[in-house]
């Protein structure tokens, strides 16, 4: 890997050395770079590939960090630490204790504003450049948004404002031609349509001509014709909306940007730069399979091989994977089964579905308030919607999960794929507060599995309950469990007894059920007696169960992969008698759990087996190790 010119560059200071010329080779090392880096580590690589050229004309126009770049989500931004300082940490990027993958404003001055999920960038530019004027100060500021999150409505909210508040801000439109999967809907379909140099070169050719017939026509007619215009030109959306539109421009010629971002940089009032670029841009393998090289593992660069752990054994299968197959069976069964997600079809499984049924399948764009008030719709005209959305992503919807499905008690059935710890994504996609936001609404039943066979019992359960539920499982591989020949009905808000005890009972929930099972034994060889009970639900709560096992151990434990503040345990705390049992709480800190490998983060929030062992042991008089409690 060739790095003449990169290797000299330690900030933005250093590339404005160059003369413009250059650029493309440091735009071209920078992809190299973020090659090699990304084959050894995993991580995000055709964002980051197709920014590259954009990413140098940004920093060697603009006099960052004093000039804002505001970055949607964070996908694209690996380029952006290259220049800002960051080059010799990439080698830990999104290791635990290293670099983020997304934007961080406590790793970074040139950060300017964190991001990991979409549609932000021109909500939180527009409030910095409200904040500049309003401090009287003269530095820019830029949002930078794909195409993807164009079709998430926080980004129109912030457009209208901007083009009312008409303060200077520079909105660049980067054009990949997709998002994570391929784009959806309206929007994607009118870039893909018209979004060319030759053909907006000709329709705007073809509106001047038009509307030069309307001149002495009045005002009114001027004003549908001008309407016509949005139509055949699509910078007039944007116009319409108060900007200043330029483009499209081929965002691979670094040189046309800098002169284009050098021009616009003397403007004023609200603007928009649009730039088409290739998702994966300068590695053939990322250019043809944008999806699967959105956010691969580690890989073989030459061959494109994907790198996979020695292991003696088959994996199981991931829990995504178990889901989608269970959802194929029920939707062969039901035809009032239908499937809708928020632009992640591969990611929570639904594309099985969608190529078995796709006249029952919606991918709805980055737009998670629509996706849920949709699904209401369709619920209120008797089918069995499922929404199968992130449990961080969730969180966009949660009005319409309170106002338009709960309180009209629509069977809507809320599938949260990646609960938990998720690992090297961090803090931004760590899905702990499902149980918490989901808890508190009336009529909402909360189930969360055990393993890979309770996922498909409650996948049924869910389907044939009428009223809200959600699911929430983890990422990555499942348990390894036998299969049951075939899904069965779960007895609505009851748990299961998996193991006596009469020191103490593990009130266990989701994917931590099981490492409570490994506590339990470990306490045993410790001389204290551990039962485990299985919850499966957080809402309604076996209130049942949770007595008997009081009555039966002086001291209960809750175990949960949730935040603590509202969660299963305080569920439990709730719903028992005060002093019927001692109760230890063990979950998430009321804090932002970082970045890193899974295993090791549930170990540093002790929510690992051992862990669970030790934080019980120290809390049982006579028992006491040195195990400190969160």
């Amino acid at each position: 890997m060739t790095m003449e010119l990169l290797k000299n560059i330690d900030s933005p200071a250093d590339l404005k050395k160059l003369t413009p010329d250059r650029l493309p080779q440091v735009a071209a090392e920078m992809r190299g770079f973020i090659l090699d880096t990304v084959s050894k580590l995993g991580g995000h690589l055709g964002s980051s590939l197709g920014s590259a050229d954009l990413t140098v004309a940004l920093h060697y126009v603009f006099d960052t960090p004093k000039d804002k770049l505001v970055w949607d989500t964070g996908h694209q931004t690996y380029g952006h630490k290259v220049l800002t300082g960051r080059r010799e940490r990439m080698a830990t990027i999104r290791q635990f204790g290293g670099l983020s993958g997304f934007l961080k404003r406590s790793e970074s001055d040139y950060d300017a504003f964190g991001a990991g999920h979409a549609s932000t960038a021109i909500s939180a530019a527009l409030g910095m450049a409200v904040a500049r004027d309003l401090k009287g100060e003269k530095n820019k500021v830029v949002a930078i948004v794909s195409d993807g999150c164009m079709t998430g409505g926080e980004s129109y909210e912030g457009l209208q404002n901007a083009g009312q508040v008409q303060t200077d801000l520079l909105v660049v439109l980067n054009d990949n031609q997709m998002f994570i999967s391929n784009r959806v809907g309206a929007w994607g379909a009118f870039l893909s349509k018209l979004l060319t140099l030759g053909a907006v070169r000709d329709a705007e050719h073809s509106v001047k001509q038009f509307l030069a017939r309307f001149k002495f026509w009045g005002g009114v007619v001027l004003r549908v014709a001008k309407r016509a215009k949005v139509l055949l030109f699509p910078g007039m959306l944007f116009e319409e909306m108060g900007f200043s539109y330029f483009g499209p421009v081929d965002g691979h010629d670094v040189q046309q940007l800098v002169r284009v971002f050098q021009h616009v940089k003397q403007l004023k009032g609200p603007i928009v730069v649009h730039c088409v670029t290739k998702k994966g841009k300068g590695y053939a393998r990322a250019e043809a399979d944008p999806y699967t090289w959105h956010g691969p593992g580690k890989f073989d660069v030459a061959t494109g091989q994907f790198l996979k752990q020695p292991t003696t054994k088959a994996p199981p299968p991931s829990y995504t994977s178990v889901f989608s197959k269970a959802l194929v069976k029920e939707a062969e069964s039901d035809p009032r089964v239908v499937g809708i997600t928020a632009a992640m079809p591969e990611g929570t499984g639904l594309d099985a579905f969608r190529d078995r049924f796709p006249k029952r399948y919606f991918d709805v764009g980055l737009a998670e308030e629509h996706a849920v008030t949709f699904a209401a719709g369709l619920a209120a005209e008797g089918y069995k919607p499922v929404v199968a959305i992130y449990s961080t992503f969730l969180q966009r919807g949660y009005d319409q999960i309170e106002h338009d499905v709960c309180l009209q008690k629509l069977p809507v059935v809320f599938c949260l794929d990646r609960a938990g710890l998720v690992g090297e994504d961090g803090p931004t996609h760590h899905g702990v507060f499902d149980y918490s936001y989901l808890r508190m609404i009336p009529g909402m039943t909360i189930m969360a599995p055990a393993d890979e066979n309770e996922l498909r019992h409650m996948l049924r359960t869910a389907i044939r309950f009428d009223g809200p539920v959600s699911i929430r499982y983890p990422r990555g591989a499942s348990v390894g469990v036998a299969a049951d020949a075939e899904p069965r009905d779960l007895p609505i808000g009851k748990g299961v007894l998996l193991k006596d005890g009469s020191d103490v009972t593990i009130l266990a929930i989701g994917n931590r059920v099981h490492p409570a099972l490994e506590a339990a034994q470990a306490l045993e060889d410790r001389g204290i007696s551990c039962g485990v009970a299985n919850m499966r639900f957080v809402k309604p709560l076996d209130v049942e169960l949770l007595r008997e096992r009081a009555a039966k151990t002086p001291r209960l434990v809750t175990v949960e992969d949730n935040a603590l503040a509202g969660g299963f345990g305080s569920a439990v705390l709730e719903a028992l008698t005060p002093g019927r049992a001692e109760v230890l709480r063990l979950g998430l800190p009321d804090d932002f759990v970082p970045h890193g490998a899974p295993h090791l983060l549930y170990d540093a929030v002790g929510l690992s087996p051992e862990k669970i062992a030790e934080r019980i042991a120290a809390w049982v008089p006579g028992k006491a190790s040195k195990a400190a409690l969160i």
